[in-house]
């Protein structure tokens, strides 16, 4: 319990730290939003209404510690400002319709990889030398070799473009309205096959490679010896006894690229005009719409902290060295 609380405590403090970073960040940079929207307007805004929207944004000439205190209250109250380039709609609402077609798609490609990759790296590693093991590696790590966007050009222009068998673009088909019916899932099914299968190839080597060189190193330890020498069967020593320990490190690089797939693959989502938070995150920057920016990075932040949180009570659970310490 002391240690869970420990770490706790490290990850409150850091997410203090990305909130006061992303509070600071924007106010270094040279020019302020309202001076866009101003340049925008062709300099048809009055003087009043500039003041407005400086209150709005917070950028007006109250002292930088107040300012601060109320970003860091709006920010625990879940508000985060106006979104400029989609104004008025809050930073909040854009996110929150956004984020969902983000994590289906990560996460979709993440869960593939990780058990396609950890699995194959389990089965090489037992049987190393084999056919497995001597040709599944180069070729996966060639494919991840690839960037994402050029392997999304690629199946966009293979099996979009030439074939026709999966649609080119967005999550869903003009006409449908998101809900729970059949044909609506089967649809956005069909848009996820080759943003989630680039997604897929260029991540799969790594998860394979790392549970390769893992196991190996646990299948030389003395307990697995002794596991043989009792008789049991090759599946349950493999499985029961050395895929087990072999997959904490596998358990820790999965909570940490889970917390970053709410970030995005913004190339795969641009290149497929998928309507996630990375396509977001660059309509953002290209309008320098700062409250947007800065809502994303912070989400972003708190993501992958809650899952790396997620990942200390796994190991917790999971390696009895950990409690004992």
């Amino acid at each position: 319990m002391r240690y869970i609380l420990r770490n706790l405590g490290f990850y409150l403090l850091a997410f203090w730290a990305s909130i006061t970073l992303n509070f600071m960040l924007p106010r270094f940079m040279p020019g302020d939003p309202v001076s866009r929207m101003f340049a925008r307007s062709q300099s048809q805004m009055q003087p009043e209404q500039i003041d407005q929207l400086r209150r709005l944004f917070g950028l007006d000439h109250r002292p930088m510690w107040q300012q601060y205190l109320d970003y860091v209250k709006d920010v625990c109250t879940g508000h985060m400002g106006i979104s400029i380039s989609r104004f008025p709609t809050p930073v909040s609402e854009v996110i929150a319709s956004q984020i969902g077609w983000t994590l289906l798609l990560g996460g979709t490609a993440l869960v593939i990889a990780v058990v396609i990759g950890n699995l194959l790296g389990i089965l090489a590693a037992w049987r190393r030398g084999g056919v497995l093991d001597s040709v599944f590696p180069p070729l996966l790590v060639l494919a991840g070799s690839f960037p994402y966007f050029w392997l999304a050009m690629g199946a966009l222009y293979l099996f979009g473009m030439t074939l026709g068998w999966f649609p080119m673009r967005h999550a869903f088909d003009v006409g449908f309205s998101p809900d729970l019916s059949w044909a609506f899932l089967s649809n956005a099914a069909s848009h996820l096959v080759l943003p989630a299968l680039t997604i897929v190839l260029v991540s799969i080597g790594g998860w394979m490679l790392g549970m390769r060189n893992t196991m190996i190193a646990t299948v030389a330890e003395d307990y697995i010896t002794m596991a043989e020498a009792k008789g049991l069967s090759p599946s349950r020593i493999m499985f029961r006894y050395a895929a087990r320990n072999a997959m904490l490190p596998s358990v820790t690089n999965f909570g940490m690229a889970l917390g970053f797939v709410v970030g995005g693959a913004l190339l795969t989502e641009v290149v497929f005009a998928y309507p996630g938070v990375g396509f977001q995150l660059l309509a953002a920057v290209q309008g320098l719409d700062y409250p947007l920016m800065q809502g994303i990075f912070l989400t972003i932040t708190a993501a992958v902290l809650v899952a790396n949180f997620l990942v200390d009570l796994v190991h917790v659970r999971l390696d009895p060295r950990v409690r004992v310490r």
